[in-house]
């Protein structure tokens, strides 16, 4: 098949190798080369590495102006596919190919419209998620439905594993969608229930407040153990108003009430210091200190500098 491929991100290239291994031809539309940190030098999209290393036709651009969508219709193509594109598609672009554009999507949708589904389903503790493949539309993941796929969510899963099940499962979302097409299905179904929405979010989320439910603290972990992480400001004891960053935790206790929430309850031998929050508590086993490098929460306590009675 002829497909018009939108996408920037590394998640997006894995998408495009396996529709390059199956003998597609393919146009690539992928966003600008961005700076790198301190703007030392520019960046080129994981797709465009991908397409330069492989002599697929790509373009770059942010606006999709005349020039842009007519190179873009005489590209002809059969089908439209967007993965981590990064940007609004133009009505008058998905609307090019034959058999229009589908995007996957790591939600069920209509659950977790917009940039971050797998981050907030792991924050709200949800047990079950998947991927959709769907038509784009103008308004924010909102087209019908081509295809669904569910998975279970694990109790261990943070947004890195769960990420590395949904990127196979939505390539398989992938594939059957193409394959609907090549066998001339191509209606979808109208998403069905309210819709809610996972909208970007900003450093200052990774703050823990400790006036909260140990699992709640435990599902922030693993919601944005990708970025920012999670991480809390010493209040009282020897290191007041330094910040550190909680790289891995646990939960120690789901169930007790505790008044004085914020404080270090326990130390535990061998693997680090407990943590009381409003309910349960919370054992923290590595940490990342202000201006130092990751280490072992037990290691770091062998330090003295945190100790029983300290408060975050």
């Amino acid at each position: 098949m002829k497909i018009l491929f939108f996408g920037t991100a590394q998640i997006s290239k894995v998408y495009l190798e396996a529709l390059h291994t199956d003998a597609n031809e393919i146009f690539v539309v992928t966003m600008i080369d961005k700076p790198a940190l301190r703007r030392q030098k520019l960046i080129y999209p994981a797709v465009k590495t991908y397409s330069l290393e492989n002599n697929i036709k790509f373009i770059q651009t942010e606006n999709f102006v005349p020039e842009v969508i007519e190179e873009l219709r005489n590209f002809n193509a059969d089908v439209g596919i967007a993965v981590a594109y990064g940007k609004i598609i133009h009505g008058g672009v998905f609307n090019l190919p034959k058999y229009k554009t589908f995007n996957i999507h790591f939600s069920l949708l209509p659950k977790y419209r917009g940039a971050a589904p797998v981050q907030y389903a792991l924050l709200n503790g949800e047990t079950e998620t998947g991927v959709t493949s769907f038509y784009v539309e103008k308004e924010l993941d909102a087209g019908d439905i081509l295809i669904q796929k569910k998975l279970f969510i694990e109790k261990k899963d943070n947004s890195e594993t769960l990420f590395n099940k949904l990127i196979p499962l939505g390539i398989e979302a992938m594939n059957e969608t193409l394959g609907l097409f090549r066998s001339g299905k191509k209606v979808g179904k109208p998403q069905v229930g309210e819709p809610t929405f996972s909208p970007p979010f900003k450093k200052e989320k990774g703050h823990l407040g400790w006036s909260k439910k140990a699992g709640d603290i435990y599902n922030q972990f693993r919601g944005l153990y990708l970025w920012p992480g999670i991480y809390s400001v010493v209040s009282k004891g020897m290191l007041k108003g330094k910040r550190i960053k909680f790289i891995d935790i646990e939960i120690f206790d789901a169930d007790s009430k505790n008044k004085d929430f914020g404080v270090i309850s326990s130390i535990e031998k061998g693997k680090g210091f407990v943590v009381a929050c409003l309910k349960g508590k919370i054992l923290v086993s590595k940490i990342q200190p202000e201006s130092k490098p990751v280490m072992s929460a037990w290691s770091f306590i062998q330090g003295g500098q945190l100790a029983i009675g300290d408060k975050f």
